[in-house]
């Protein structure tokens, strides 16, 4: 039987790693390892819930509530993804990252009870919606501005070899703020508008594309 909850953790932590895979795929703050780890460990607890506290059922003056452990889950993992959620430049990040680690918690937890279609099933919706809301929809309900932050190389000619690309795809920069550091380079804070015919996929590449590009982070 053991082997049997176990399994049931290892699909868990496996059906994680999958929602990880596609934040991951856009840079999100949590991935692959953290959606992995709540997965198994939000299907562990469901198991202890479940199944831990059975030799403790026949003992007199003792009442066991088998949905206790499960209930300060859901509750836990929400301390987990408010260190995800930040506040910049007036504009909130991470939202939909803290809310798929908290529904990977709550697909750990179904797959643990040994709801195993229920589990497997949220993974498949999870990934579908978080594909065709980013793809197919566009852009409805996000902020008019993208902020990028990208890090080039302080030499000459390094700020407009970035403008020149950003023109050549025809991205509107609303703001710009620059700072030199001490290790040579120029960290390049940009609030954008982007074009129906240019995304976060074409805009990235196209960017690590130019020599000066060290590194870009999409705020």
């Amino acid at each position: 039987m053991e082997w049997e909850w176990l399994l049931r953790i290892a699909a868990a932590g496996l059906c994680g790693a999958i929602i990880g895979y596609e934040r991951k795929s856009r840079m999100k703050e949590a991935g692959i390892k953290t959606h992995f780890i709540v997965g198994m460990g939000a299907a562990l607890m469901m198991v202890l819930s479940k199944y831990g506290f059975r030799d403790q059922s026949d003992w007199e003056n003792v009442s066991l509530d088998p949905s206790r452990i499960a209930s300060l889950v859901v509750s836990g993992v929400g301390f987990l993804g408010a260190g995800m959620i930040i506040l910049q430049k007036q504009t909130v990040k991470g939202l939909t990252t803290a809310a798929g680690v908290w529904s990977t918690a709550g697909m750990g937890m179904a797959i643990g009870a040994g709801l195993y279609i229920v589990g497997v099933g949220t993974v498949l919706l999870i990934v579908l919606g978080q594909t065709l809301l980013h793809r197919t929809i566009g852009r409805i309900g996000q902020a008019a501005a993208e902020h990028v932050g990208v890090r080039l190389e302080d030499r000459e000619g390094a700020m407009d070899d970035l403008l020149g690309r950003l023109k050549e795809l025809q991205v509107s920069v609303i703001a710009i703020e620059t700072n030199r550091d001490d290790k040579g380079e120029i960290a390049v804070d940009l609030s954008l508008k982007l074009p129906a015919s240019c995304d976060k996929e074409n805009l990235i590449p196209a960017l690590h594309g130019l020599r000066p590009v060290r590194h870009i982070d999409w705020q």
